[in-house]
């Protein structure tokens, strides 16, 4: 995968992409034929074609008054809507009026359309015939355009790839082979505990989930390091439940196929932490990914049993399907106790709760740091992988008490299991001054362009980027 982008071209262009907001296509039109007047207005994700004998002209609409992320939503739209007609030669992109952030989304718009799974290549875009060509920026600014949308593709598509992959393809050794190759390549230092070795450790929590199971555990650590002697330490905590049956507390046989998505969290730190080293961001990033499913067995953990977390914190289980607070509460703490970050943030795919508060909209987040909370939402309204914050009020800590344990691991309560699961969370960050907990069950997977059902949407990547950018 190679993005081709120039600022010069010595070949004729006879294929030209023209990006155009309503307010500039009202003096841009006197250029075109008055036939064309009434065929085309820039309208949000209008298209039109201008066909002559030797050149073509695609005339996108912008609509009015567009965000950087509306910008690069409508050139991915048009990127995958015409990915069979878009010709690999060298193509003029005519972008007036807009500011380099706008044509840096416009550029990453462009490349994030030609996803589709499984994820080959083989779109025009990527062709060696293909360039790019930008005549508005200087060749400085375009070179550090390239890096980053190399970045955010790689990234982005990894996340997808891995979410949309069917439970027999991302098996634990499948997803291990994995993090092996981009640890070598990104030079990533990955520790890996087996079931015998979290054992060993005292990961109990996470070991409770992967009882059940005929695959080995994995409670992989990978590490990011800034070339930056000052850099400061984030920690993330990534879901990585890879097939949720829901265990001996069965989940209904209706969508059950969807529950290859339970990773969502890990595939977004995943994406993340490719992104960063690609663009070698000068912050260091230590990644836990506990590496488990959830399955039915003779040895599957039950409702009644009492767990000792890696913490010394027992847990009573009420609910085998409520696992992903199990796993994130050892990778949480472990993380915790045996590194010093300066900020600490955990994503996962964890309730309903959240998916029906706020659909498909927003994630779900809890965080006990006023600054890290403004810095979150900033990154989610700019990349528009929106948050909503919620409590983290004590009185929530009352419905998870348990008679016969330090906690119980849902509440009895029919309702707030989104807040119920942070503030069980908050129980093992070891008093981490500045920790935020990601709740993207609705966003991380849900309806794409690229497939007729559900898919995994990229959630999380550009949003957690933008935070380490400005951290």
């Amino acid at each position: 995968m190679k993005i081709n982008l120039t600022n010069n071209s010595t070949k004729e262009l006879n294929q030209k992409l023209s990006f155009f907001t309503e307010e500039l296509w009202q003096t841009e039109k006197e250029n075109f034929s008055k036939n064309l007047k009434p065929l085309f207005s820039a309208k949000k994700n209008e298209t039109f074609v201008i066909a002559e004998e030797n050149s073509i002209q695609y005339l996108i609409g912008l609509g009015t008054n567009p965000e950087s992320f509306d910008i690069q939503a409508i050139a991915s739209k048009f990127s995958y809507d015409f990915r069979k007609k878009i010709q690999a030669e060298n193509t003029l992109l005519e972008v007036k009026d807009l500011n380099d952030i706008q044509i840096e989304n416009l550029v990453k718009g462009l490349y994030l359309g030609t996803y589709a799974y499984p994820f080959k290549a083989e779109h025009p875009l990527f062709n060696s015939e293909f360039n790019l060509v930008i005549n508005s920026i200087s060749e400085e600014k375009l070179s550090d355009l390239k890096v980053r949308t190399q970045a955010v593709c790689e990234g982005q598509f990894a996340c997808m790839e891995w979410l949309n992959k069917p439970q027999n393809f991302k098996r634990v050794p499948h997803i291990s082979g994995f993090l092996n190759e981009i640890s070598e390549k990104y030079d990533f230092k990955q520790t890996v505990f087996d079931r015998k070795k979290s054992e060993e450790v005292g990961l109990g929590a996470f070991l409770s989930v992967n009882q059940g199971s005929s695959q080995e555990a994995a409670f992989t650590i990978l590490e990011y390091r800034s070339e930056n002697e000052d850099a400061k330490t984030v920690g993330l905590v990534g879901k990585c439940v890879l097939f949720d049956t829901g265990g001996i507390s069965i989940k209904g046989s209706e969508n059950l196929h969807y529950m290859k998505s339970d990773m969502g969290g890990a595939t977004a730190v995943i994406g993340t932490l490719i992104a960063a080293a690609e663009m070698k961001l000068p912050v260091n990033i230590i990644a836990i990914l506990p590496i488990t499913d959830n399955a039915i067995s003779n040895t599957a953990y039950i409702p009644s049993d009492v767990i000792k977390a890696y913490n010394g914190k027992t847990i009573e289980v009420l609910n085998t399907d409520a696992e992903g607070r199990m796993t994130l509460a050892d990778g949480l703490s472990y993380l915790s106790k045996n590194y010093k970050t300066d900020a600490l943030i955990d994503l996962a795919t964890l309730t309903g709760s959240s998916v029906r508060m706020f659909g498909y909209t927003c994630g779900a987040y809890f965080s006990n740091n006023e600054n890290l909370k403004k810095s979150l939402e900033n990154s989610g309204d700019k990349t528009n992988q929106r948050l909503w914050n919620l409590p983290l009020w004590d009185i929530w800590k009352d419905d998870f008490k348990s008679d016969v344990a330090d906690f119980k691991n849902i509440s009895s309560k029919p309702f707030g299991d989104c807040i119920v699961a942070g503030k069980f969370l908050e129980q093992f960050i070891e008093g981490h001054s500045n920790w935020a907990h990601l709740d993207i069950a609705g966003v991380a997977f849900g309806n794409v362009q690229y497939m007729k059902e559900k898919g995994a949407t990229g959630y999380g990547v550009q949003l957690l980027l933008d935070f380490l950018e400005n951290f």
